[in-house]
């Protein structure tokens, strides 16, 4: 079993800024990908970032140039440094690792960004 536990999350302003972490314990040998996911109301779940064990990004346009992930492999973690933050990115931001293809999730940490 793999167990995520994020933190960072909370209330911010517009413009402002928030780091997400996230560690991994538990059976995280072989993590392939590390990275973030987002739900907002109503919406469905949708990627935020990705970073592999090899250190290549991914990002969701909507976030480019605002966000930043990057992880520590020796510590299993994966931060997510967010800024400029608009109203749009307030979700339920969620963990995953993926390791041998199976992701695993952690329980998510709200982020909430007002006017």
């Amino acid at each position: 079993q793999v167990q995520l536990v994020e933190s960072g999350g909370g209330l911010v302003q517009a413009g402002g800024s928030l780091r997400l972490s996230c560690a991994a314990s538990g059976r995280t040998s072989s993590i392939h990908a590390m990275g973030w996911y987002r739900q907002a109301p109503g919406k469905e779940r949708d990627l935020v970032a990705t970073i592999t064990s090899g250190g290549d990004t991914n990002y969701s346009d909507s976030v480019k140039g605002r966000f930043t992930i990057s992880r520590d492999n020796a510590k299993n973690t994966v931060h997510l440094q967010m800024n400029l933050l608009k109203e749009e990115d307030t979700a339920d931001y969620y963990c995953y690792v993926k390791i041998w293809g199976m992701n695993y999730w952690g329980k998510g940490t709200l982020v909430t960004v007002s006017s």
